[in-house]
């Protein structure tokens, strides 16, 4: 029993860390595509791109459409999701990025861990200690230089509530599960594409071509890949043990930038990415 629990576990880590990947590498390759086209616009070819991945996985695994209650926690979370991206991008066009983004970072992590709590009961004292070096590690990683606009909190709030939109997203597609892993996921995404039409549309940018990124069609499908780690990884291990793994994909972004863009990684965040390395052993054991 100890050794399937333990396998269990491992399997759980394993895919939350290969969502962090992925989702990582999507944030890399949407930040490319936003040099050509707005974010939004990027936010409307990787959702569609994943949609098609997810609904073809569906297919092909003959997954059915989810139950009622399933399909309104996927419309949920695909919702809060795509809403907590457009308070992040508010929050960095009119605040400062070190705040901003590491802020909805944090959060997205510790409010799956509050419901984890509330749901499951408290984990253990290590895995408690990995939760708070995974958030400060998280912190650090997800901090930029502030480019001379200072640390001070204009944004904070936009910072926030995006973190509890990225938060509330791990917690509501968790609940979908039981309809299987693709389903509920192409109803997510299906959400989010809408939700990034009405703000094209309101910010009257166009919808833009497939051919004109195909950095953000490759975001779609990488992020297509972290949502399905992310379902395995919180049918396997807890859901905070889940969403703290999961939401160190920064870390994955910023080597990815200093290895192929040869971006200046500040020293802090190469502390952060030790810190959540070290979070992960913690997890882990």
């Amino acid at each position: 029993m100890k050794d399937s629990l333990e396998a269990f576990s491992s399997l759980g880590v394993g895919c939350g860390l290969l969502a962090a990947l992925s989702w990582g590498s999507s944030d890399f390759s949407g930040g490319v595509a936003s040099k050509r086209i707005s974010s939004f616009q990027a936010l409307i070819l990787g959702s569609l791109t994943a949609v098609a991945v997810l609904t073809l996985c569906a297919w092909f695994y003959r997954e059915s459409f989810p139950q009622v209650e399933d399909t309104l926690w996927a419309l949920a979370a695909g919702s809060l999701g795509a809403l907590g991206i457009a308070a992040l991008y508010h929050g960095l066009a009119v605040g400062s990025a070190a705040v901003v983004a590491p802020s909805s970072a944090v959060v997205g992590a510790l409010f799956p861990v509050v419901v984890g709590t509330f749901l499951e009961g408290p984990p253990g004292g290590r895995t408690y200690a990995g939760f708070v070096l995974g958030g400060l590690g998280i912190w650090l990683v997800a901090r930029s230089a502030a480019n001379g606009r200072g640390l001070g909190l204009k944004g904070l709030g936009a910072g926030l509530t995006a973190g509890l939109g990225f938060g509330s997203y791990f917690v509501c597609i968790a609940q979908a599960a039981s309809s299987g892993i693709f389903a509920p996921l192409v109803v997510a995404k299906a959400a989010s594409f809408v939700v990034a039409l009405g703000m094209v549309a309101l910010l009257r940018q166009g919808v833009p071509s497939p051919a004109q990124s195909p950095a953000a069609l490759l975001a779609g499908v990488l992020d297509a890949g972290g949502n399905v780690f992310y379902m395995l990884a919180q049918q396997n291990a807890r859901m905070d043990v889940a969403a703290v793994l999961t939401s160190m994909y920064p870390a994955a972004t910023v080597v990815l930038a200093a290895v192929i863009l040869k971006e200046r990684v500040a020293g802090f965040q190469w502390l952060g990415v030790v810190l959540c390395l070290g979070a992960v052993s913690l997890i882990a054991s």
